[in-house]
């Protein structure tokens, strides 16, 4: 995965998913069309510049290094939401000790790169990411999930200072403190400045100011036969549920318009804790799927949630959603529709009629949107395992879909399992999967036409006179888009729009501002 890759084009790029195995990279296009928008890799890479441009007006930028100002960090973050929340928990916390953030490697006096472990091509991404950070600046420190392979970094890259696991922040700043140690005058000088006192509320964000992530829980239980996710960041631990409403409070009164809830396994949220009970704002909250939901709604903004398996208690949710709190919009890792497959790759839930349950939801919730992510060629899949997924597919009629062909992860358990898939099968299913999902992706758009709908401006494009937005069905740099064009000055970044929507392509919207 490439950092231009947040600048997607109509041409192939590196992407993954993280909570899927699969290949190296996939196409943007399908039959011919680009089709950038069914991406599902999250992908949230952030390079030196990018890191210091997102948190920008939250905490001191600067470009040089100076003898007289407080030491210098530069950031490089790799991977998923979760990586990147580290990121800003990382950044957070080094600027509440007076430490700024550098917009380029000249200008830094020490790198932290926050890496991804999860597939080769994210494991030799971190690698060159690292050697490029010790190339330009010199002195580096690694974290992340391939932090886990330390012994691998330092016989490549001998020249790092330390080496850390994934979400280790306490060591990250005690590396820092220790290679750059904050000079006894700017420690003092800093020690009460009001500006970095704000910063203790919602913290630095690498995100656009009107969306955050919401990081609600780390690690997982579950023991999927591609996935060495557990191995990397461990078993499920969730935070407790009234940290989690601080802090989405926090995020509200900065200004955030939209929280997506992120883990691992979000259904699963609270079961180590036994759903333990928590007082916020004065009323007991259970730490338990269900109820963060209905806290969450009564923030009165909106709440995307991410990474929910199909399971029967997910049902009340949808209700919640029906109540138009919640966003109707559920991003569940299906990965595939034969038993045999699932049952192959030890998926939770694998034993569930998927079928039956979309079905009650859009009974429960018409308006729900959902999203998912697949894995064709996976070791055993037959022509008839295949056909039955785009059976599914036909039946299921998924709003945002993306597909990927399957690839080895070091050390997981599927690598041992019996017949492979050939590399121009994997290719050729993942291009008739694609295909039928891009028909069925424009024909669910083309309902829109006509419609009003509440969309939310991510960006101004001024030479173009259009608004780039996003509507409930649209979930940031995965999904598609709503263009508006003949905008006026009321169109504002980060604020809610109506609009009515005029034509829809394959994967985006393109709508009048009313």
């Amino acid at each position: 995965m490439s950092k231009s890759s947040l600048h997607l084009s109509d041409s192939a790029v590196s992407i993954y998913h993280p909570n899927a195995a699969i290949s190296d990279k996939i196409s943007d296009k399908v039959s011919n069309t680009p089709a950038y928008h069914h991406k599902a890799n999250h992908n949230q890479n952030r390079d030196i510049e990018q890191s210091a441009q997102m948190s920008d007006g939250q905490l001191p930028i600067t470009t040089k290094a100076n003898a007289n100002s407080a030491p210098k960090v530069g950031f490089v973050s790799l991977g998923c939401p979760k990586a990147l929340v580290d990121s800003e928990r990382i950044i957070t916390e080094l600027s509440r000790e007076g430490y700024e953030v550098a917009k380029d490697y000249d200008g830094a006096d020490l790198v932290v790169v926050n890496t991804c472990g999860f597939i080769e091509s994210a494991v030799q991404e971190s690698l060159d990411s690292i050697g490029e950070a010790i190339s330009k600046n010199g002195r580096v420190i690694v974290t992340g999930c391939l932090g886990k392979e330390a012994e691998k970094i330092r016989s490549m890259h001998p020249a790092v200072l330390a080496v850390t696991g994934a979400h280790a922040y306490g060591e990250v700043i005690q590396a820092v403190s220790h290679h750059l140690p904050m000079p006894q005058k700017i420690k003092e000088a800093r020690a009460y400045d009001p500006k970095l006192d704000l910063i203790n509320n919602a913290g630095i964000k690498l995100t656009p100011k009107h969306y955050a992530y919401l990081k609600i829980s780390e690690g997982c239980n579950h023991r999927c036969t591609f996935c060495i996710i557990p191995s990397l960041r461990g078993d499920l631990v969730s935070n407790p549920i009234d940290k989690v409403m601080n802090e989405a409070l926090a995020l509200k009164k900065a200004g955030v318009k939209e929280l997506l809830v992120i883990s691992q396994d979000t259904s699963a949220y609270g079961v180590d804790l036994k759903y333990k009970t928590s007082f916020w704002n004065g009323m007991p909250l259970k730490s338990k799927f269900y109820d963060l939901c209905q806290a969450l709604n009564n923030l009165g903004i909106w709440v995307r949630l991410h990474y929910v398996y199909p399971y029967p208690h997910v049902d009340k949710v949808v209700e919640l959603m029906s109540e138009h709190k919640l966003l109707p919009y559920l991003d569940i890792p299906f990965q595939h529709a034969s038993p045999r497959v699932l049952k192959a790759m030890k998926r939770p839930a694998h034993s569930e009629n998927t079928l039956e349950r979309i079905q009650k939801w859009r009974e429960i919730c018409p308006e729900i949107v959902i999203r998912s992510t697949f894995v064709v060629g996976f070791p055993g899949e037959t022509e008839e395992d295949f056909e039955y997924l785009l059976d599914w597919l036909k039946q299921a009629r998924l709003d945002r879909v993306g597909c990927f062909t399957y690839s080895e992860v070091e050390g997981a358990v599927a690598n041992e399992l019996p017949n492979p898939v050939p590399e121009d099968i994997k290719q050729q299913r993942y291009d008739r999967f694609m295909a039928l999902q891009q028909q069925i992706s424009a024909e669910k758009l083309q309902e829109k036409v006509g419609k009003t709908l509440k969309v939310l401006v991510d960006e101004i494009d001024t030479e173009e006179n259009i608004a780039i937005c996003r509507s409930y069905a649209d979930a940031p740099e995965i999904d598609g888009h709503v263009y508006v064009d003949n905008i006026d000055e009321r169109v504002q970044v980060g604020e809610f729009i109506t609009v009515t929507i005029d034509e829809a392509s394959e994967y985006d919207l393109f709508a009048s501002f009313v």
